[in-house]
């Protein structure tokens, strides 16, 4: 068999083995690749099983996403060197020259290198995660995917911003620790002050036992902030679950709009007194 495949290739046999082979360790290296992200995911998909927490949960899904980059550009790096290898290429001489010119390639590549190591800090220190809504460099949006290079956020115009690593001079996190929920409404002068906080009062506790689930410090109206041209500014404020506020907001404007009617009293607005004078 073995006499009857070198008769029948005879001189073309190296020309096939030098396109075969690479080729053949190409589909390995893909093969691998898939091999390797199923493996991660089914790993994420076990440990996600055993948390409940929602910073975990973003946590581990930020994680899986930066092994699968990890994973792909390595190979992708072992399956150049060894078809190079394959193809009688000194590689070794390459990688030594390639050692030398990094450092050149450094200083051309600054901004690359900076990103990736601020990627790597931000990942270190949970600046934040996959899932989470931050605010940088001017744009604010949930955190899409996340790799050692670039954030990738989407606004909520369904906007997707790509924005360096190396650029993440601020953040601002929306996810961590409570959110104030703040309501501010102003009434007429000739109303009691005392009856309007007692009314928004409970306003307050019908929207707290509403959304008791997802309030951490019940709202409460305070009372009077300000004094404007309008009429009474009274404020009530309050905290709840991170990205929840809005929602309470809207409903305890409704709930507050309703109980201030309900009670006769009249929520306040810009308007102009115009005195007609006759000259005699």
């Amino acid at each position: 068999m073995k006499v009857w495949i070198e008769n029948y290739l005879g001189e073309n046999q190296q020309i096939i083995e030098a396109i075969l082979v690479p080729v053949l360790i190409i589909i390995g290296g893909m093969i691998l690749i898939r091999v390797a992200n199923a493996l991660i995911d089914g790993l994420a998909k076990a440990r996600l099983n055993r948390v409940s927490r929602p910073f975990d949960h973003n946590r581990i899904k930020t994680l899986e996403g930066l092994l699968k980059n990890i994973v792909k550009y390595g190979l992708y790096f072992v399956m150049a060197v060894t078809v190079l290898d394959r193809l009688h290429v000194p590689v070794m001489a390459i990688l030594s020259t390639a050692g030398v010119l990094g450092v050149a390639v450094a200083f051309g590549a600054q901004s690359l290198c900076r990103d990736i190591i601020t990627g790597f800090f931000i990942l270190l220190e949970d600046q934040y995660l996959v899932g989470e809504y931050i605010e940088a460099q001017g744009v604010a949006g949930y955190v899409e995917q996340f790799n050692l290079r670039c954030t990738y956020l989407r606004d909520f115009d369904g906007r997707l911003h790509i924005l360096p690593n190396g650029g993440m001079t601020l953040v601002t996190n929306h996810h961590r620790g409570k959110s104030r929920v703040l309501v501010e409404l102003a009434v007429s002068y000739e109303e009691d002050i005392n009856r309007v906080v007692e009314v928004l009062q409970k306003a307050c506790d019908a929207v707290n036992e509403e959304f008791t689930e997802i309030i951490r410090e019940k709202i409460t109206a305070l009372g009077i902030i300000d004094l404007t041209a309008a009429g009474m500014v009274v404020r009530m404020t309050g905290k709840s679950q991170p990205m929840e506020q809005w929602g309470i907001e809207r409903a305890l404007r409704k709930k507050a709009k309703e109980s201030l009617a309900a009670a006769g009293i009249a929520i306040a607005y810009p308007h102009t007194q115009v005195i007609l004078e006759e000259k005699v």
